[in-house]
């Protein structure tokens, strides 16, 4: 009787002490501010920063951060100033770590970062058009020495193209099987990568053969949409805001920009390209076939430029299965893009054409 006495005892005292030992919550202690919040800041803006000090602990230090970089180090606790110049965009979280009475206290908060300017509007002019197969659900589409590539989708029918654009002929078809659906193509390297869908596999071919070589994975993005690169970096979209940046050696995630314009976040990336500098992103929209095109920054993530291309869908045959805007081909004419889309029996070339207000 006497052992089990002792044993609550000793469990009591263990749960008592416990409890004392309990973390403190910061929240309790600090909060972090914004002057003046918003919603959404731009690339101009300046945060103008405090700190609320709740218990009025004496304050030995204080370091701000904006995602894990460090901006403020200070022993004070307000009117500190934030620029957000070249950050960017979307969420990012802004930090405090507070050391007080020898103990450190880390409390944030999260701010939205948008472009800073209105993107400029683009349309169209078409300066020729091409036979392209009504069948090929297009998905990625790319030049290799005036070749046109292209990755078709859906289960079953999903493939890897070899083309003469101005025929349209299929020079070479290499099928995906059937539980994979064919998304996004780039070339690099005398390589070919091709994403699939939702089974985070994507798959790389020998441009001259179009053999399989190796496959990767992907782990951290959503899906696989579209792919592009700068000769050094593949960018990939997975139907989300966001654009991932892979090791072009290893395919590993690398982190990603968000896509803002300078009023709100662009969803649904869908096939990309890489011209000039920029990406350029089909936007997906179901209900509007023809949407267009975002240019963004791809250090930031900011819409520089939207290219409006509906009505370019009236120029191809309307049947049951004509289906949205996507593929972007560049060939390195200025002002020059190829496009068309799943389903359609048109590939054009286009010129961009700055819309005038």
């Amino acid at each position: 009787m006497k052992f089990h006495k002792l044993f609550i005892l000793i469990v009591l005292l263990s749960i008592v002490m416990s409890c004392g030992n309990e973390s403190e919550d910061p929240n309790d202690y600090f909060d972090v501010s914004i002057e003046n919040s918003k919603k959404y800041y731009k690339t101009t803006d300046q945060l103008e920063v405090s700190l609320t000090n709740k218990k009025n602990k004496e304050v030995e230090n204080v370091v701000i951060s904006l995602d894990g970089v460090n901006k403020v180090t200070s022993q004070t606790t307000s009117n500190h100033k934030i620029s957000l110049k070249g950050e960017k965009m979307g969420a990012r979280t802004l930090e405090a770590i507070v050391t007080a009475d020898g103990k450190d206290y880390k409390v944030n908060t999260e701010v939205i970062i948008t472009a800073s300017k209105t993107p400029s509007l683009y349309t169209y002019k078409i300066l020729e058009s091409y036979p392209h197969d009504i069948n090929a659900f297009t998905q990625g589409l790319e030049f290799e020495n005036d070749t046109l590539y292209e990755g078709t989708g859906q289960y079953k029918e999903s493939t890897l193209r070899k083309t003469n654009y101005k025929t349209g002929e299929v020079l070479q078809s290499v099928p995906l099987a059937d539980q994979y659906f064919g998304e996004g193509i780039t070339i690099l390297n005398d390589k070919i990568y091709q994403l699939t869908w939702r089974r985070k596999t994507g798959f790389i071919y020998d441009l001259n053969t179009l053999e399989e070589t190796q496959s990767f994975v992907y782990g951290k993005s959503a899906e696989g949409w579209g792919l592009c690169n700068d000769g050094t970096t593949i960018y990939k979209s997975d139907g989300t805001e966001r654009i991932w940046k892979l090791n072009a050696s290893t395919l590993a995630e690398e982190g990603y920009i968000e896509v803002y314009t300078n009023t709100s976040r662009i969803p649904k990336l869908n096939e990309l390209e890489w011209v000039n500098g920029k990406i350029y992103a089909n936007l997906w929209d179901n209900e509007e076939k023809s949407k267009g095109i975002a240019i963004i920054d791809p250090s930031t993530g900011a819409v520089e430029g939207v290219i409006n291309l509906r009505g370019l869908v009236d120029e191809v045959t309307q049947h049951e299965k004509l289906n949205i805007l996507n593929g972007i081909a560049y060939n390195g004419e200025e002002n020059i893009l190829y496009v068309t889309g799943k389903n359609w029996d048109k590939l054009f070339k286009i010129e961009i054409v700055e819309q005038l207000n």
